[in-house]
């Protein structure tokens, strides 16, 4: 499997990173946690901009952009604006959604950006090739909050994200029992072994699936997330609780 590289940190080799959500509400507040989070074992940060409260105004999200990897240096940077019916907390229509996207991949200023893969194949094709266009690579994602899908329908997801150019392919579930906990850790498995070719992530939410987010490197997801300050899905545990537990599980399995 081919790794991703993102300024200092390697994707898809040895430990699994630690991604550490910013979703402060201000320009003040998001400043002041990405300096926070700097102490903290993070390999990148995520700023989930839909929770920024000047987000329809992209101007003021590129100057919170250029304040974020000022301070941010070297360390990587995600960018995601989260629909809200992939669990964001902004209604932005489709229109603007791309609009944003596109003015932040020209800055060259985030590493990463999310691209929801169910928004629309043209719309979608149409964003991975302007985000590559300007050198940054793509995560596309997809996120239900309601169920886990059967084991087919995720490796069916994962691979169409994968054959429409995602450098990094995403999936979190949703567990309403023990069982699908085992089904998407099934699933990833599945992926990694016999169609992925480059870095996939994958997670089980809430307290239930929080196992998937710990041996997220026995089965084959090469990121997980972890909370600084604030939380941005279920079942998020503690950044420097998590990167223990993966170095725990890293050293025994001998890598």
């Amino acid at each position: 499997m081919n790794t991703v590289k993102v300024r200092n940190l390697e994707l898809g080799g040895g430990i699994p990173a630690v991604c550490i959500p910013n979703v402060g509400k201000t320009k003040e507040e998001i400043l002041t946690l990405t300096e926070q989070y700097k102490s903290m074992p993070m390999d990148l940060m995520e700023w989930r901009v839909d929770w920024f409260e000047g987000v329809e105004d992209t101007q003021a999200v590129l100057d919170v952009l250029s304040g974020i990897r000022e301070k941010l240096g070297d360390t990587p940077l995600l960018f995601t604006f989260r629909t809200k019916k992939e669990g964001g907390v902004h209604d932005m229509d489709t229109a603007a959604y791309i609009a944003l996207n596109k003015a932040v991949a020209v800055t060259k200023l985030a590493d990463l950006i999310d691209v929801e893969i169910f928004t629309g194949d043209e719309i979608v094709s149409e964003l991975i090739h302007a985000i590559h266009a300007s050198g940054t690579k793509v995560v596309a994602s997809n996120h239900d909050f309601d169920r886990t899908p059967a084991k087919s329908d995720i490796v069916y997801r994962l691979r169409k994200m994968q054959d429409m150019g995602a450098d990094i392919p995403k999936i979190a579930v949703m567990p309403r029992s023990k069982r699908d906990v085992l089904t998407l850790l099934s699933a990833t498995e599945e992926m990694a072994s016999d169609y992925a070719d480059r870095p996939i992530i994958t997670m089980s939410m809430a307290g239930l699936g929080s196992i998937s987010r710990l041996s997220c490197e026995v089965f084959g997801s090469c990121l997980t997330f972890g909370s600084g300050s604030m939380a941005s899905a279920p079942g998020q545990i503690g950044a420097q609780e998590l990167k223990e537990v993966l170095t725990s599980v890293h050293n025994a399995l001998g890598n």
